[in-house]
């Protein structure tokens, strides 16, 4: 399996956030600019999926050895 290439953001995740967060703040007021409905699902529900992608994802890998 091929490793990640190496990014400058990978190698600082605090600047991962921050842009993410930056661009979050961006699309927000653009939209908001635009009198259009923002496209995030309702906020708890939001962050429930959010998390569950993640955890789904680091629990494949185990899975996967554990089937094979």
């Amino acid at each position: 399996m091929a490793d990640r290439q190496s990014s400058p953001t990978t190698k600082n995740p605090m600047l991962e956030i921050l842009l993410a967060l930056a661009v979050g703040i961006v699309i927000g007021l653009v939209f908001s600019a635009s009198k259009l409905p923002l496209p995030a699902p309702p906020a708890l529900a939001g962050v429930a999926g959010i998390v569950g992608i993640y955890f789904g994802g680091q629990i494949w890998p185990h899975l996967a050895k554990l089937f094979s």
